[in-house]
């Protein structure tokens, strides 16, 4: 009797095995402690497939971190609904932030801490998602302190920093919930409105801190 043959897998559906099996690894182990043959091991698959599908581990990561990405910043998007106030928004957005980075931990950790420390080209592609989150962050609360002021014209700089700041918050933060027991994403989202909000609710109603004179 030949050989049983068994049925083909769609290559979308292998490609998403491997990338899942990728993250896995890459996050818990780091880049350059990962191996091709424990990412085709747990994948199910032969290591010969996985280069024949991502050609190297270079571009596997690569693959990795672009998907993750893509991932963090549409469940931001997706969190966010139009029309209600800005604290709500801005609520609504922290707290899909941190429910997506509590349930994919490893992809939070290629992002996070695995692609910023190994150089081109990895960094600029999460620079690059980076990026796209601040932009949004800042549209949000751009509109809120125009709005709050009454001033269409307030410049987007103003606010721009406000957005970079309270993003790179979120980014440490959301690492150390991941890394203590017992933090809901509820409850990191609200310790991070709670820090923030204050300072931007003060600058909607213009009671802005103004740093000491120089001295002569």
């Amino acid at each position: 009797m030949g050989a049983v043959k068994t049925k083909r897998m769609p290559r979308a559906v292998r490609e998403r095995q491997m990338l899942d099996a990728a993250v896995r690894i890459f996050g818990q182990r780091g880049y350059m402690a990962a191996s091709m043959d424990e990412i085709a091991e747990l994948a199910g698959v032969s290591k010969p497939l996985v280069y024949l599908y991502l050609n190297s581990k270079e571009e596997l990561f690569t693959a990795c971190i672009r998907r993750e990405a893509a991932a963090l910043t549409e469940a931001v998007r997706a969190g966010v609904r139009p029309g209600l106030p800005a604290d709500r928004q801005l609520w609504d957005g922290l707290r899909a932030f941190f429910a997506h980075t509590a349930e994919h931990p490893d992809g939070w950790s290629v992002l996070h801490l695995q692609a910023r420390t190994h150089g081109e080209p990895f960094a600029a592609e999460v620079a690059a998602m980076r990026a796209e989150i601040v932009a949004f962050v800042t549209r949000l609360v751009a509109v809120a302190a125009r709005e709050a002021h009454r001033d269409p014209d307030l410049p987007e700089h103003e606010v721009a920093g406000l957005a970079e700041a309270l993003v790179g918050a979120a980014e440490s933060l959301a690492a150390w919930a991941n890394a203590t027991p017992g933090t809901t994403a509820r409850q990191a989202a609200a310790t991070l409105m709670n820090f923030a909000w204050a300072g931007l609710g003060n600058l909607m109603r213009g009671e802005v801190w103004t740093p000491p004179a120089e001295p002569a």
